[in-house]
């Protein structure tokens, strides 16, 4: 008498699902990996030595911005006042004599305008109940009008050598200002995942209710967030400074949205509570590539805002399909 041997319909199905989530939890960095495979099967020079350089370069000031708005979005917010905390920043640093020796007051008013920023941002959507949109935008516009005021449209002077070295420079090959963007992603990486401070994070993010009702300050975890926001703003507009090395009342342009996407992209709910400072690297990351991508194929710059819309599309697509879920 034979018998049949059933097929362990089970084990098949649990297979099934961890192969999915699997890949639902790796989807953004094979992303990444498929975008980078194809452009240099486009593009042969995609992946060479000066190219690779360059991206990386561009990369850490945006990795830095995407490091303070994940810590926005984190709490419910948004920050569309960093691009402009970053030319404030660039601008400081060119209205002295040039030389190493202001760097430490550049860097300490740089520090003090991104603090000041967040601050005001904080106590507005904290205090004042203003919606981060609006209070945000507030922020931005007087910013502008600071740095025309104090320019009078047009910056003139030299960045420090100091800067541009931290901004373009590189040892062995690494870039000074990747390295500093990967420590800070280490230690505000470790800060949420590790530290009461981030676990209040998240609890405010995930439901303010419920943190006040645990005794968690939320306001002030809140206000926190937008500090490290702006702080780390500041940070990006010296070390993009050093890198363009010619200072406009516009450096940083665009910063504020592709920072928001970039952490969208990486799964850091809008509606708060939920995300990681790796996963809104990984999607700066994706930015940078598919931007360079643009140049490579020498379409003209006009392509990267059009491709960045396509992309904000594709990130509110994804995060509306994670609510859902």
């Amino acid at each position: 008498m034979s018998h049949a041997v059933e097929p362990n319909l089970s084990g098949m199905a649990s297979g099934a699902e961890a192969t999915r989530a699997w890949l639902q939890r790796y989807a953004l960095h094979l992303s990444l990996l498929v975008m980078i495979v194809l452009s240099a099967a486009i593009s042969p020079s995609f992946l060479s030595g000066g190219n690779v350089s360059n991206m990386l370069l561009q990369a850490a000031p945006l990795g830095m911005v995407v490091i303070g708005q994940v810590f926005v979005i984190l709490v419910r917010g948004l920050d569309l006042s960093v691009a402009s905390v970053m030319a404030t920043a660039a601008v400081v640093a060119t209205s002295f004599s040039g030389q190493d020796g202001d760097a430490p007051v550049i860097f300490a008013l740089a520090l003090a305008i991104g603090l000041g920023t967040g601050l005001v941002n904080g106590l507005l959507v904290a205090k004042r109940n203003v919606s981060p949109f609006l209070a945000t935008l507030a922020t931005m516009i007087v910013l502008q009008g600071m740095r025309s005021a104090w320019t009078q449209g047009a910056p003139s002077g030299n960045v420090p050598p100091v800067f541009r070295i931290l901004g373009s420079g590189a040892i062995y090959g690494v870039p000074y200002n990747l390295i500093i963007t990967a420590v800070l992603a280490v230690i505000f990486s470790v800060l949420l995942a590790k530290s009461t401070f981030g676990r209040k994070v998240y609890i405010t993010g995930g439901n303010p209710v419920t943190a006040r009702l645990l005794g968690i300050p939320a306001d002030g975890v809140t206000i926190l967030c937008y500090v490290i926001s702006g702080v780390l703003a500041a940070l990006a507009g010296l070390i993009l400074s050093g890198f363009v090395g010619i200072v406009d009342n516009w450096v940083g342009r665009g910063f504020e949205i592709d920072s928001i996407v970039a952490a969208v992209m990486g799964g850091v709910a809008l509606s708060g509570g939920r995300g990681t400072i790796a996963g809104g690297l990984v999607g700066a990351a994706i930015l940078i590539v598919v931007f360079n991508a643009v140049l490579q194929l020498g379409l003209p710059i006009q392509m990267q805002i059009i491709i960045k819309g396509v992309v904000i599309v594709i990130a509110a697509a994804f995060y509306m399909r994670r609510k859902a879920g």
